[in-house]
């Protein structure tokens, strides 16, 4: 009997190849880890932040946002006692999405409504209004009754 070849790179057992399962990539921004730049004093977090964001939070904070920082802070001592901590909604959307509000969900005002965002690891150093668009994709349909010339010989139903 003659002794099977096998063309480079083909498995010698038959069926799919043994797929290893995808590690979870550790988070980091900017070389720091979640835990770390939980840590760090806000100045030195403003340091990593690009120029737009830096900028905004040199200027300071409004008195709306410091309401917001307000509220930030008590459901994260709610979220430390093992609570649940509620919704918080706001219409501050220029607000950079700082360390310590990963976890936390927030009710973005869109013009119309608060649409509910939960605050991953990735949106640190954007602004809250990203993750809200305020405009909706118009989508059209058929032309309604007198739309064109042509529709007036088209019997009503």
């Amino acid at each position: 009997m003659a002794k099977k070849v096998f063309k480079k790179g083909r498995s010698r057992r038959k069926g799919k190849k043994q797929v290893a399962p995808r590690r979870r990539v550790e988070f980091r921004y900017k070389g720091y880890t979640l835990e770390e730049l939980q840590n760090l004093p806000i100045k030195k977090f403003i340091e990593l932040l690009p120029s737009r964001q830096r900028r905004s939070m040199l200027r300071g904070i409004t008195p709306k946002q410091r309401k917001l920082v307000m509220k930030i802070k008590r459901a994260r001592r709610l979220l430390n006692r093992g609570k649940e901590p509620r919704v918080i909604r706001t219409h501050c959307r220029d607000f950079v999405i700082t360390p310590a509000m990963v976890g936390l969900t927030f009710g973005i005002y869109n013009g119309k409504e608060f649409q509910e965002v939960k605050i991953v690891e990735e949106a640190i150093g954007r602004y809250l209004g990203e993750f809200a668009p305020t405009r909706k994709v118009v989508q059209h349909s058929s032309p309604g009754m007198g739309a064109t010339r042509g529709s007036m010989f088209v019997p009503i139903k």
